[in-house]
């Protein structure tokens, strides 16, 4: 059990105005293992004003000094991992033989590249007769989600620390102990007050507030395109900027010449990796009609063989949904599924053997329409429709036919077919062959999965400011 009665605001823990506290549930048990406070509007106006006052100073600080603070965070992860990706399993449920590599240590591999990043501040750039230089873009307001709740922050608070920006984070009410873990890593490394500040609460209350506070300079979100759209919106009147990074509904185009197993079984466990609760899972399986019974088989073999379980046994591949809303979500779309006409290859909506906890079984669906809304909205879970194509052309059609466009990925005979494949997909990101998740490269969507790069360079720049000084 963890229990925090105050948040961090301005450099140290504060009693909260808000009243009450909110219960964090071990997904996999239904047992309270947390409790942390709920604040209020009258929170966020401390936390924002303590941000406002520290950043004249932080963001005129030598960026040499913003790195340390940075390399510092750095190590104090790095001696934590353990503790923080306990933490994680218990508030998330994703098993522990992802967690400490997924949540934790690739978060921390992202964080520090800014140690370095953090240089780019202070070069200027001589165009003409003007020069022209990089400034932080102010209070920075986080909003934050709870499927990979440690990788989302740390995407936003590490460029925004290397720019100069100061901080108030919201993290999601499933899973903020988190969140208050790493405030207690901010505290013993003696960032400045005010640069860093934390508030916990609903999201109408707290959520909306931070969009809308007039002293607020950016905020950047990651949830749902509903939720994004209600940012934006709150947002608009102070023409504060907005980084959103929304839902998905990613294809895997596998091509009538590519290793079929290898393919398809890579796409099957990329879907049910943090059970499906991934916005950049590719739940649209595109497979050539010529091998789609075959492909249909090697699906349902690897399927079955993936083990969901207590998320701390090492042996489980799947642990349970974050919440019973979840869980509830994704059985409604499972109903649907079938409704629609397509046709269940495994799993549903029910969960055998499992008494308690939020368990959605690895579910398969073939003969999926692209129009099946299935097939078109975003459900969040351990859900994979398998959806025959004719030739490449109808594959690139189905693969663009979606209002999302955060990730895809293409398997084909060749890097270079692949590539020529994906420079036709209209997403954020395409992995080519299996590609791997590179912290370095930029992260974000096209279309209504949002706005704005996180990671890399591009990551840093959605922090600045640019301005021209003409001599």
């Amino acid at each position: 059990m963890r229990e925090y009665r105050q948040l961090f605001i301005d450099g140290r823990w504060q009693q909260p105005v808000g009243q009450g506290m909110a219960e964090v549930i071990d997904p996999a048990s239904e047992a309270v293992v947390g409790r942390v406070p709920l604040g209020n509007e009258a929170d966020v106006e401390r936390a924002v004003n303590a941000a406002r006052r520290a950043f004249a100073d932080w963001s005129h600080t030598p960026y040499s000094v913003r790195a340390g603070y940075i390399r510092a965070l750095a190590e104090q992860l790095r001696a934590r991992a353990e503790e923080m990706a306990a933490v994680i399993t218990t508030e998330l449920g994703m098993p522990v033989q992802w967690c400490r590599p997924v949540q934790v240590d690739g978060p921390i591999v992202g964080l520090e590249q800014y140690i370095e990043l953090a240089g780019l501040m202070d070069e200027v750039r001589e165009v003409g007769n003007s020069r022209v230089y990089r400034e932080a873009v102010g209070v920075c307001a986080f909003i934050n989600p709870w499927n990979y709740p440690l990788h989302q922050l740390l995407g936003k608070l590490a460029p925004a620390l290397a720019a100069g920006c100061t901080v108030v984070v919201k993290p999601s009410q499933e899973t903020p102990l988190h969140a208050f873990l790493l405030a207690e890593m901010i505290e013993a490394i003696g960032l400045p007050a005010g640069v860093f500040n934390l508030v916990s609460g609903p999201g109408a209350k707290v959520g909306e507030a931070l969009a809308r506070h007039p002293l607020v300079d950016m905020v950047s979100f990651t949830g749902s395109t509903a939720a994004g759209v209600r940012v934006a919106q709150a947002a608009a009147p102070s023409v504060k900027r907005v980084c959103l990074e929304l839902g998905g509904k990613s294809p895997f185009l596998i091509t009538a010449d590519a290793p079929l197993e290898a393919a398809v079984r890579h796409g099957v466990q990329d879907v049910m990796i943090n059970s499906g609760q991934t916005c950049t899972a590719l739940t649209r399986m595109l497979l050539p009609a010529s091998r789609y019974a075959e492909a249909l088989e090697i699906a349902v073999d690897e399927a079955r063989s993936l083990v969901m379980g207590d998320p701390q046994d090492p042996r489980s591949f799947l642990g349970p949904m974050c919440s019973a809303g979840q869980r509830r979500t994704v059985q409604e779309y499972i109903r649907v599924g079938q409704e629609e006409g397509a046709r269940l290859l495994c799993g549903g909506a029910t969960a055998a053997g499992f008494e308690r906890g939020f368990y959605v079984p690895p579910t398969l669906f073939a003969d999926v329409d692209n129009r099946m809304r299935i097939a078109q909205e975003e459900i969040f879970g351990p859900v994979l429709c398998l959806i025959p194509y004719a030739d490449e052309a109808e594959a690139i059609a189905l693969a663009n036919d979606s209002p999302f466009g955060l990730s895809s990925a293409v398997w084909a005979s060749s890097r270079d077919k692949a590539l020529q494949l994906g420079r036709q997909l209209r997403a954020g990101q395409c992995f080519v062959n299996g590609g791997a998740f590179n912290y370095q490269a930029p992260f974000g969507g096209y279309k209504q999965s949002g706005n704005g790069r996180e990671w890399g360079e591009e990551g840093l720049n959605e922090f600045i400011e640019v301005k021209a000084i003409q001599l």
